[in-house]
C-alpha cells in the first residue's frame, strides 16, 4: 500500500490543505493527516492548542466525505518532545512494515529541508512530495539536493497553486475579520 504522510501544525486547517488532501486522497492508498503538537522550528504556544488543534482536524476531515481516504493521526501526541519528522515516519513504518510511506511538504519546507534532523535519510528512505508554496522554486532546490544525491526522492506534484497561509488566516482572524471562506 502506498501511504503520504502529511504533517503539521494545521493552526488551522484551511482550503490550501484541503486541496493537497484532494490530491493525495485521489493518488495514495491511504494519507495520514499527522497533526504535530509541537513543531521543533516553532515556538512552544503551539504545544498549548495541541489537542484543540488534533480535534480541529478531525472535525473538518469528518466534514469532507469525498476525503476518504484520509485519516487523522495522532502518534506525535504519543511521542516524547521533540518530535522530528524522521522520528516520526520511523514510528510510522513500525506499524505500517510492508507499506511505503511518503513524506508530503510544501515547497517552503523543502527550501530548509538540509536543516531538518536526518533530512538525507527521510530523502532516501521514503521520499517526498512537493506540493507548490508561492514564492519559492522548488524546482531549483530539487536540483540542488539531487547534486548532493542522485539518490534522493523528490517528487514535485503538478497541482494549482493556493495562496494561502495559516499564519494569514490567524492574523485576519486576530483583526476581526471573517475567516470562514479560508477554513476546510
Amino acid at each position: 500500500m502506498q501511504i503520504a504522510v502529511y504533517s503539521g501544525s494545521f493552526d488551522p486547517l484551511h482550503i490550501g490543505h484541503l486541496a493537497v488532501l484532494a490530491y493525495l486522497n485521489g493518488r495514495f492508498d491511504k494519507v495520514l493527516l499527522v497533526v504535530s503538537p509541537q513543531n521543533p522550528f516553532k515556538g512552544a504556544e503551539k504545544a498549548a492548542n495541541a489537542t484543540a488543534r488534533l480535534s480541529a482536524a478531525r472535525e473538518a476531515v469528518a466534514r469532507h466525505p469525498e476525503l476518504a481516504r484520509v485519516e487523522v493521526c495522532d502518534i506525535e501526541f504519543q511521542m516524547s518532545a521533540p518530535q522530528y519528522t524522521f522520528r516520526t515516519l520511523e514510528a510510522l513504518q513500525a506499524l505500517y512494515p510492508s507499506d511505503n510511506l511518503t513524506l508530503v511538504i510544501g515547497g517552503d519546507n523543502l527550501s530548509a529541508f538540509n536543516r531538518w534532523r536526518n533530512y538525507a535519510q527521510i530523502l532516501l528512505q521514503f521520499g517526498v512530495l512537493v506540493y507548490p508554496r508561492e514564492g519559492f522554486d522548488s524546482e531549483a532546490v530539487k536540483a540542488t539536493l539531487l547534486k548532493e544525491n542522485e539518490h534522493y526522492r523528490i517528487e514535485l506534484a503538478r497541482m494549482p497553486l493556493v495562496s494561502v497561509s495559516s499564519t494569514e488566516i490567524r492574523e485576519a482572524e486576530a483583526h476581526g475579520d471573517d475567516v470562514k471562506k479560508w477554513l476546510m
